[in-house]
């Protein structure tokens, strides 16, 4: 089999797991949501969305950028991994340990005492995290996508059953935060089982400083884009209550599940095989606009779609005393629609190896994003979440320009990649939402709207001869991918 032809394949494998894995994943977030949501208030989701941001950023810094590093570097070895794995520990270690003694000071910052147990409590998974970082770049890195699938889905499972538990039997948000632990421990250890490779106490830390060129700017940058995902947590939480966070996490959340449908797809091949066609850059440029097209086709009508059935899904799944969160849902959607895409445009530029250009983008889009949101945060939610919106959906122009800059990919031929899936895509969901909407049952609503979006969609994608429609149909028809 040829080198080419194997890269094919695995490609395809890989989005094909990825799909099937994020699909599981999702329906099993959905499943157990919605028993959670029933169980416990606004104010119990909105205690732990303020801790979110703590945790993200220690869990960025223990991290340190090395997953990525380990996956672009050309040659890695045992004592790569071995660095790695101990470096992580360490520093996760003294993390969780200035955490927990700062958390007085987070209660005080929200004015919240209980937050105290809640955040030496929380904190604990991110150190637990920090012992599988090693094995899952290993996993990433040999596009061994399935075996991370597995993982994740065993992990959503036993969190899951955990999370429920506990909230019926009245342990509130401790039940969510117990949940959150239980899922990182199952999952580092299926890492462990799925990875041949194993730590050894003598190490040496030389390969990190080799790395941390690369990795550091990674960290930087991956602490902005936490800080960016999770500005309306913070502020919600500072000037409003947990109720109105609450409201805004559940949004969220939903609206998080379809972008990690579609992102987790392509998470495991992405930036694997672009770095492995780096070195040709026509080739490159051929591959990513293949998965521009692919992300794009799957990305608006999945992403709009869950807009329109926001209403439906929201009120049959976890009730009304859940209303508040739809208009915000339906807001969220339309960003999150071009977010795969932004995702993407980051893949190819980490896989360029300019990490810099990656750190320094995202911290003037965080930068952009919290002016922008401060200065409206007196107007309401509604204000914040036009600012929010706006300025991801129009920042896709800068990460274009530097994707420009590196492969030479005209806006022109990326907006001919793009434009024909958002066209369709919206005009259907305009097509379905006035077709439906005189439809009182809502139950029978939910379903008409499912249904028929996707009929036309379908039709659309067959009627214009749509190359990506034809060859996803033909993969999964004879599990035989065509060239990129």
């Amino acid at each position: 089999m040829s080198e080419n032809q194997s890269l094919k394949e695995k490609t395809a494998k890989g989005l094909f797991w990825g799909g099937f894995s994020n699909g599981i994943q999702q329906l099993l977030n959905l499943l157990f949501g919605i028993f959670l949501a029933r169980l416990l208030t606004p104010a119990d989701y909105g205690m732990v969305g303020m801790l979110a941001i703590f945790s993200l950023i220690a869990s960025s810094i223990q991290e340190s950028g090395f997953t990525a590093a380990l996956v672009n570097k050309k040659e890695v070895t045992h004592n790569d991994y071995n660095a790695v794995f101990w470096f992580n520990a360490a520093i996760s270690l003294s993390l969780y340990l200035l955490l927990f003694l700062c958390a007085p000071l987070i209660a005080d910052f929200y004015k919240t005492p209980e937050l105290i147990p809640l955040a030496r409590y929380s904190f604990i998974g991110f150190f637990i995290a920090s012992l599988g970082i090693s094995h899952s770049a290993y996993l990433l890195r040999n596009l061994m996508v399935k075996q991370r699938a597995l993982s994740s889905v065993i992990g959503l499972t036993v969190s899951g059953i955990t999370g429920v538990t506990l909230a019926y039997f009245g342990f509130s948000y401790w039940g969510i935060a117990t949940q959150s632990i239980v899922y990182v421990a199952v999952n580092t250890a299926c890492y462990w089982h799925f990875t041949r490779w194993r730590p050894s106490l003598q190490f040496s830390f030389t390969p990190i400083k080799e790395m941390f060129g690369f990795s550091g700017k990674l960290l930087v940058t991956n602490v902005f884009n936490h800080i960016n995902n999770n500005l309306f947590s913070v502020i919600l939480g500072k000037f409003y209550t947990e109720k109105e966070v609450g409201y805004y996490n559940q949004a969220n959340k939903w609206c998080g599940m379809g972008q990690l449908f579609i992102s987790g797809m392509i998470n495991g091949v992405a930036q694997p095989v672009l770095t492995k066609v780096s070195d040709d850059l026509e080739r490159q440029k051929r591959v990513f606009r293949k998965m521009l097209r692919f992300t794009a086709f799957v990305s608006f009508p999945a992403m709009l779609g869950l807009g329109i059935v926001s209403e439906e899904l929201i009120t049959i799944t976890i009730t009304d005393k859940w209303y508040s969160s739809i208009s915000i849902m339906q807001i969220l959607c339309i960003s999150g629609a071009f977010t795969p895409i932004a995702y993407l445009y980051q893949q190819l530029i980490i896989s360029k190896g300019k990490s810099r250009i990656y750190m320094w983008n995202t911290i003037a889009l965080g930068i952009i994003l919290l002016s922008g949101v401060l200065l409206v945060h007196a107007h309401g939610i509604y204000a914040m979440l036009a600012v929010y919106v706006s300025t991801n959906i129009l920042w896709l122009l800068t990460w274009h320009y530097f994707v420009w800059q590196e492969i030479g990919l005209k806006l022109r031929h990326a907006l001919i990649d793009i434009l024909p899936y958002a066209v369709i895509a919206a005009t259907v969901m305009v097509i379905t939402y006035y077709s439906t909407r005189s439809i009182e049952n809502i139950y029978l609503r939910l379903a008409s709207k499912i249904v028929l979006a996707a009929a036309l969609y379908v039709a659309a994608m067959w009627g214009s001869r749509s190359v990506t429609f034809k060859e996803s149909i033909q993969y999964f028809i004879k599990k035989k991918p065509h060239e990129p």
